[in-house]
């Protein structure tokens, strides 16, 4: 009776996970909620949790999660997380500015990048968890793709060590704020080369990384920890030595050991392995296919044992199991169909 009981102890719980969409009248419909067994890497069956438009990116605080509603008048959503795991809607703003895209929850406020729109807007979390109405910084300038860069195109948003960060794809800067500062303004400006499109951002003790959709790469910085300024350190591609075909990174983040780095491919339909060095430079160790046709988002639980990433073109999710002593990246374990899955969050530890 002994070892069972030892053994049903041992064994990690299943973690839920939350599916932000791209909808339609024959596909998703909005938020969906499944889980993944850290033991197998099976994936439960998506559940509907919340109808919405186009919930493309959540963002989870306690038992709130919140979506970036990516449509041409722009809004955000705020619900409630019961304890069956379930969505109750408390309410929606609109408005913000055109397709919003990225979300983070910080100091009181949902921050939201508008691609559409090239803004940055900040909303007040009110004490039920409802939102309050936003502050908005609307930036200048493009870049030297004419089909991609016409304009300022916020792609992200996140807060880090007091200060506000958010890539501008369109004019290939990253804009730095002081976290106390809403609404923002007068940002400091990195600048990236040109035609980079920086996306996303990942963050480790002292570093920072960006994936340049554009062409593919990521870029490390340094950062100042008193006034939070970037210096560029390196650029690395993230697609294999002599690959000529259409490709744009997606997702990039940091395993929770700290030692390792990935970014999704699309177009090559992979993720690519980085080590990171002491002193933050990358080192590529793999680049592996995802399992997926254009893997969009992606995460890695808590336990630092599975990669979940989803496949826009072929609405499939699946569980990649990640090697405890290397990070490189096994065979899909667990597979389920969700309509056009665009961000993978995990609820729980």
């Amino acid at each position: 009776m002994l070892l069972p009981l030892l053994m049903s102890l041992a064994a990690p719980k299943p973690i839920a996970m939350y599916l932000g969409t791209y909808t339609a009248k024959d596909g998703s419909q909005g938020i969906y909620r499944t889980s993944l067994d850290r033991e197998t890497g099976a994936i439960a069956a998506p559940v509907l949790v919340a109808e919405a438009e186009n919930p493309s990116y959540l963002a989870l605080a306690g038992d709130r999660l919140y979506a970036c509603l990516e449509t041409e008048s722009g809004g955000a959503a705020a619900y409630r997380i019961g304890k069956d795991g379930g969505l109750s809607a408390l309410n929606e703003r609109q408005g913000l500015g055109s397709y919003p895209c990225h979300l983070a929850v910080a100091d009181g406020h949902l921050l939201v990048a508008n691609y559409g729109a090239g803004s940055v807007a900040a909303l007040p979390i009110e004490r039920q968890g409802t939102l309050g109405r936003p502050l908005a910084f609307e930036n200048r300038g493009s870049g030297p793709n004419i089909a991609r860069q016409d304009g300022p195109h916020l792609h992200f948003v996140q807060a880090h060590n007091g200060f506000v960060y958010a890539c501008d794809l369109g004019t290939d800067e990253i804009l730095t704020f002081p976290l106390d500062a809403k609404p923002f303004d007068a940002p400091t400006r990195t600048r990236l080369h040109p035609g980079a499109g920086p996306r996303h951002l990942a963050f480790t003790k002292g570093f920072v990384y960006a994936n340049n959709e554009l062409d593919n790469t990521v870029t490390t910085f340094s950062v100042d920890p008193q006034f939070g300024a970037l210096t560029a350190i390196g650029t690395v591609s993230s697609l294999p030595e002599g690959f000529k075909g259409a490709s744009h990174s997606a997702e990039i983040a940091v395993h929770p050991n700290g030692r390792w780095l990935y970014v999704s491919n699309r177009g090559h339909d992979s993720l690519a392995l980085f080590e990171i060095g002491a002193d933050g430079t990358l080192r590529p160790v793999e680049v592996k296919a995802a399992g997926v046709k254009e893997p969009r988002g992606f995460g890695i639980d808590p336990s630092g044992r599975w990669l979940v990433v989803g496949g826009q073109n072929d609405d499939t999710l699946v569980s990649l199991p990640i090697d405890p002593s290397t990070g490189r990246l096994g065979d899909p374990k667990g597979h389920a169909k969700v309509g056009k899955p665009v961000c993978v969050v995990f609820k729980g530890p």
